[in-house]
């Protein structure tokens, strides 16, 4: 008999949230404390740029060269997180959720949306918290990254007459 439940109770879901809230907090606001708040001792952080950090320590390490070698770039970012889809698990709870992160530039004093792509993570009960036992960031930043379960049929944008073919999908390419 399983003893994993058939879906997330609404108190769980909020706290769940929750822990995406202190995460973007900590992490946009070069917060340790808020930080690491959010994520078990024993966490991983899988962040495309940097690879697997894992414990709170590495984590740290992680964050601290986006905070102070590329603050220039990383200063003043949101990162926003919607439609999640939870699902329970023998570990904890299973999070699949859609991400944006939006950025101020400081030299022009706008505001531009700098990614978007989707987050599959794994949240635990730890001393009657959620926290982030695993983070995985898939950042969109090709046609392959996005999770598409659809055929693609895209076949490149329209263009005008003399202009240079475009480029097609993996699976598409003219012979």
């Amino acid at each position: 008999m399983s003893t994993v439940p058939g879906r997330v109770s609404a108190e769980d879901r909020a706290e769940i949230i929750e822990t995406y809230a202190r995460y973007s907090w900590g992490l946009d606001l070069a917060d340790p404390q808020m930080l690491l708040s959010a994520f078990a001792a024993d966490g991983e952080f899988d962040h495309l740029w940097q690879g697997k950090a894992s414990g709170h320590e590495a984590i740290l390490a992680h964050v601290h060269e986006l905070w102070y070698k590329r603050q220039h770039w990383w200063y003043g970012r949101q990162h926003l997180f919607d439609h999640y889809v939870m699902e329970p698990c023998s570990e904890g709870v299973k999070v699949r959720c859609f991400f944006q992160i939006l950025q101020f530039n400081v030299d022009y004093g706008t505001n531009f949306v700098f990614g978007i792509g989707t987050r599959e993570d794994l949240l635990v009960q730890r001393d009657g918290r959620w926290v982030f036992k695993t983070v995985f960031i898939n950042a969109w930043r090709s046609q392959a990254d996005v999770p598409w379960k659809g055929e693609v049929t895209l076949v490149g944008r329209p263009t005008a007459p003399g202009a240079v073919p475009p480029s097609l999908p993996p699976g598409h390419r003219r012979a």
